[in-house]
């Protein structure tokens, strides 16, 4: 008697039916340094990644950005050329906001100069991200110095709305601060945790306030290091190894400001100005300077030091 054979394609997971894991896909908003930064995080650990820009030309920036941050990793951190084509494979450039549906979370990452233009402008883009996606999808903003709750308010769905802040200027920070909003639900905050343990970081709870933790302190530092300066208390480099050595930081405050981008740090400053009247924020003339000549860090080659058009710091050369 012929064997019955029955067919096991009924029983299979298809692409289609297999079920959807909780962020398989996570969406950018904005994918200047701070996004590309933010999309090659994500993706490098396993997560499909869709940003959205203005027009083809900054798509195609901003995936050369990330290959460069790869290459960097691939001389420096052990990274493969295998592993590097893995990550470029999950991550897509669009110019839709459709393209956002189906996605976990969706993170705004904009760059914008003007105040008023960085508050109604995020909120406009997160009106717009609620038209496209899930009432569940998670949505949040990277910047430090708007908080959560202004941002959201006039949502259907303010609930689900979060400060993520990725220390995008350190490589090896392992850290992501996290401020729930006035209106974030218990669901997403925890939802929230989840995904910053699921991309091998360590989560920073933060009570929302302008500039968390990171940017409230290092605003001050670098105001305080440059009125050392003006003051001729020491020489700019000597500043940065007294903050290196004799504090054990990383890098000192000039060469992070450089390293960050001084109209950045600038807009950073302004921020916490407008929000708490303090005067330790109100940003230092030669900083103010400096931005006015785009002299903005490693980005233009030229800041408080200069650099080779590898970004490579040029020994003995200040302003």
């Amino acid at each position: 008697m012929a064997d019955i054979i029955e067919p096991i394609e009924p029983y299979a997971l298809s692409k289609k039916n297999k079920p959807k894991t909780l962020f398989s896909k996570v969406g950018i908003v904005g994918c200047g340094s701070v996004g590309q930064s933010i999309a090659r995080m994500i993706a490098t650990k396993g997560i499909d990644v869709v940003f959205i820009e203005l027009d083809e030309e900054k798509i195609e920036s901003a995936k050369k950005g990330i290959e460069s941050e790869l290459d960097y990793m691939i001389n420096h951190w052990g990274m493969t050329q295998g592993e590097k084509r893995g990550v470029m494979n999950r991550i897509k450039g669009s110019l839709s906001c459709k393209d956002l549906q189906g996605c976990d979370l969706v993170i705004e990452a904009i760059k914008s100069r003007i105040r008023e233009e960085r508050i109604s402008l995020r909120k406009e883009i997160f009106k717009h991200i609620e038209e496209y996606v899930d009432p569940t999808t998670i949505i949040a903003t990277n910047s430090t110095t708007i908080v959560t709750t202004e941002l959201s308010t006039g949502l259907k769905h303010n609930d689900r709305c979060v400060s993520l802040h990725f220390s995008t200027s350190n490589p090896g920070a392992n850290i992501v601060e996290v401020a729930r909003g006035l209106y974030t639900s218990d669901e997403t905050y925890e939802n929230v945790k989840k995904f910053v343990s699921l991309i091998g970081k360590k989560m920073i709870p933060v009570q929302e306030s302008p500039g968390l933790i990171t940017v409230r302190l290092f605003s001050s530092l670098i105001n305080e290091a440059c009125e050392m300066y003006m003051e001729g208390v020491g020489a700019m480099e000597d500043i940065d190894i007294s903050v290196r050595t004799g504090l054990g930081l990383g890098m000192g405050p000039f060469e992070l400001a450089d390293k960050i981008g001084l109209d950045k740090v600038v807009r950073w400053l302004e921020n916490l100005y407008n929000e708490f009247g303090d005067l330790k924020y109100k940003a230092n003339p030669l900083l103010k300077r400096l931005v006015r000549a785009n002299r903005l860090g490693r980005i233009t080659g030229q800041g408080f030091f200069q650099y080779d058009e590898n970004g490579k710091r040029i020994e003995n050369t200040t302003i």
